[in-house]
């Protein structure tokens, strides 16, 4: 089992029957929505998936998960998620993906949401490794660049064969590189506040617990 599987399969042990579960974006959020199909095919679990991406849609119906809506059903019992970085305070950066803002709009719904992760996404800092992503409405997205660039990064919008990244609600992403990001929770909310951004990669105060393997184990941080 690689250091991604030991993690999601950690997470995964908080599943109970009855549940309403985020299903997370990305390979190691991935990974966990197999081995919940896994439970509900061999075990009988009944749960309720919402997706945080038309990728974990896609692939919950595929492993047998029942897919709902959130709107439908609002309140999330738990949400497994990967993370692009995790800091100290168990503060992150998340959106590599693409799917940074249904991602939180989940977490933000969330009773608890485990992070799943190998020890590569451990920093000191937020900003150490990872690029910010920020997802912005093409509109005058060019304006919107030089407006984050104020804020001492540099903004580079995210291209796919030659081409602009959409995500799933339509929009471009910037990844914003920082030399650090020292207040979190100030600069989620000073970036949130720039017309044209609809949500940026910082999640600051939203994870209850990281599942984080290592060649050591899976060591869980709370």
């Amino acid at each position: 089992m690689d250091l991604k599987e030991l993690a999601a399969a950690e997470a995964v042990k908080y599943v109970e029957d009855g549940m309403v579960v985020g299903l997370g974006s990305g390979s190691t959020a991935s990974i966990a929505i197999r081995l919940i199909g896994d439970k509900v095919k061999g075990e009988g679990l009944e749960i309720l998936g919402v997706p945080t991406s038309t990728a974990s849609d896609l692939l919950g119906r595929a492993v047998g998960i029942k897919v709902v809506d959130l709107d439908d059903h609002p309140t999330v019992d738990l949400t497994i998620d990967g993370a692009d970085e995790v800091d100290p305070k168990l503060n992150l950066i998340k959106g590599l993906g693409g799917a940074l803002v249904r991602e939180k709009i989940v977490a933000a719904a969330s009773s608890v949401v485990i992070i799943v992760a190998d020890d590569s996404k451990l920093v000191d800092y937020l900003g150490q490794k990872a690029p910010l992503p920020v997802e912005v409405v093409r509109f005058s997205h060019k304006t919107t660049t030089r407006r984050l660039s104020a804020l001492g990064c540099r903004p580079v919008l995210r291209m796919v064969d030659n081409a602009p990244f959409t995500t799933d609600n339509g929009n471009y992403i910037l990844d914003c590189r920082f030399a650090r990001i020292d207040g979190p929770a100030a600069m989620e909310s000073t970036i949130n506040n720039i017309p044209g951004v609809v949500d940026n990669g910082l999640f600051v105060g939203r994870a209850n617990k990281a599942m984080i393997a290592s060649k050591n184990g899976v060591r869980i941080m709370e």
